[in-house]
């Protein structure tokens, strides 16, 4: 047993209910050979994973490999856009490829283009899930993703809520690359992991395989098996999550 999990282990016998657990990878289309050994680790342990592709760094061989994977029998693989071409449109302040510095019109002419392009790479239509570059966006970004025919938006949940309407929104807790990941040492990791587990009834754990290290992918496994063997722990795609819950009005 790994003792830095020892907390997360008591924050889930603490439960009163189960915990659910799902995972978004974001940055499909940069760094392919590292996406390919988280997946390998995901999929090992049979956890559903939610894959953020960036339309316009997708190149050929990944988008058959993502294909090959989402049309498996019993897939635990999705895929869904992120953004367009992951390029910043803020002059200053916080990045952002969807901000107030980006017009309606601009940024719906991304998400279509993009949403296309997707699908064409993919070969088949994209989860109808949209995760934002650095999970920013504005209100107009989730008018122009409804009109396109979007059903869910994924960002942190620190971030403002919009008034999305029927977009659904269920956002990422635990940023397992951020300065207060994994990097902050294991112990501070788990504490992190457990009081997100008292705090919230589904948790969501944001990966970023480029800047995963070995170790990170060791830590990982290490987590996921805790999650696989502990009675009040449950892995499900996000998509499915959002579906059990009401839209905004």
């Amino acid at each position: 047993m790994s003792s830095w999990l020892d907390p997360v282990r008591r924050a889930f016998d603490a439960a009163p209910s189960p915990i659910t657990f799902f995972f978004r990878d974001d940055d499909a289309g940069w760094e392919d050979e590292k996406l390919y050994r988280l997946l390998d680790v995901m999929m090992y342990f049979g956890a559903p994973i939610a894959v953020a592709a960036i339309p316009m760094a997708i190149q050929t061989r990944l988008a058959a490999d993502l294909r090959a994977l989402v049309t498996a029998p019993a897939t635990v693989v999705s895929v869904h856009q992120h953004g367009f071409a992951h390029v910043n449109h803020e002059a200053t302040g916080r990045k952002s490829e969807f901000g107030p510095s980006r017009s309606r019109d601009l940024q719906r002419q991304d998400v279509a283009d993009g949403k296309q392009r997707l699908e064409d790479a993919l070969g088949l239509p994209p989860s109808s899930m949209f995760t934002p570059p650095w999970n920013r966006c504005t209100a107009e970004t989730a008018e122009c993703l409804l009109e396109l025919g979007f059903k869910l938006l994924s960002r942190d949940v620190s971030a403002e809520p919009l008034e999305t309407g029927a977009l659904r929104e269920l956002g990422v807790h635990l940023d397992w690359t951020g300065r207060h990941g994994a990097r902050t040492g294991p112990s501070r990791w788990g504490d992190a992991i457990a009081d997100a587990i008292a705090a919230n009834t589904a948790v969501g754990v944001m990966l970023h395989h480029a800047v995963m290290s070995a170790d990170d992918r060791g830590f990982l496994t290490e987590l996921l098996e805790v999650l696989t063997s502990h009675p009040r722990a449950r892995l499900r795609q996000v998509v499915d999550i959002a579906s059990d819950s009401p839209a905004q009005s």
